[in-house]
């Protein structure tokens, strides 16, 4: 029986692998980098850790790591403060959801992105605990993440069920042992190897209601 739903943030309810994938591009070339075409694939799911180290060991960026996140991080505020690219029904698939389980989130994104997405867009009454991939061991494919959610949550993560869109996120899910609802990203999609792992494949948040879900 499921007891909680763990929702990703970037892809499934925002509108924002493009967004992280145009600053990165951005501060790579700008920095003297070598971004090249499977770069934001290669960093979707890694923890701002992950990430900001590839940047500077496999792109060419001096800086050091911190200094990456932080300056990413800073591009990326600046334009969710002008515009959230909430996708359309997130707010009413969260509300939905929300009035049957508690809610978790379980984010590759910093804690700094989490917590302003929830302030601006009033989603954050909504969840019981948010949990970033810096706040554990390792990112996603790695199930760290999921785990901690449903540790948050207190629940079994085989009691959760996990909403997500791209290759390492379904993989992440379903190594925690969640029951793994897939609404593939149409800008990234998810590898045919990784979306044969999900449970249930929906073609958007409108089709994600309580009995999908259960």
């Amino acid at each position: 029986m499921i007891r909680a739903v763990v929702f990703d943030l970037d892809g499934v309810l925002l509108d924002s692998e493009q967004v992280w994938d145009e600053v990165r591009e951005q501060l790579t070339r700008e920095r003297g980098g070598r971004w090249h075409e499977n770069a934001q694939r290669d960093m979707m799911g890694m923890s701002s850790t992950e990430w900001s180290r590839y940047m500077r060991d496999t792109l060419g960026l001096a800086e050091s790591p911190d200094e990456i996140s932080a300056e990413v991080v800073r591009r990326l505020e600046e334009r969710y403060r002008r515009e959230l690219p909430l996708l359309d029904g997130a707010r009413e698939t969260v509300e939905r959801l929300a009035a049957r389980w508690p809610l978790g989130l379980a984010s590759s994104s910093n804690r700094e992105v989490i917590d302003l997405v929830m302030e601006v867009s009033g989603l954050g009454r909504y969840f019981r605990v948010t949990v970033s991939s810096e706040e554990v061991a390792r990112g996603k494919p790695a199930p760290d993440v999921y785990l901690e959610a449903a540790r948050r949550l207190e629940v079994t993560p085989e009691s959760c069920a996990a909403v997500e869109d791209s290759s390492n996120g379904l993989r992440s899910a379903k190594a925690a042992g969640m029951r793994v609802i897939a609404i593939p990203n149409a800008h990234f999609p998810p590898d045919a190897e990784s979306l044969a792992l999900a449970d249930v494949t929906l073609g958007s948040l409108a089709e994600l209601t309580p009995s999908t879900v259960a």
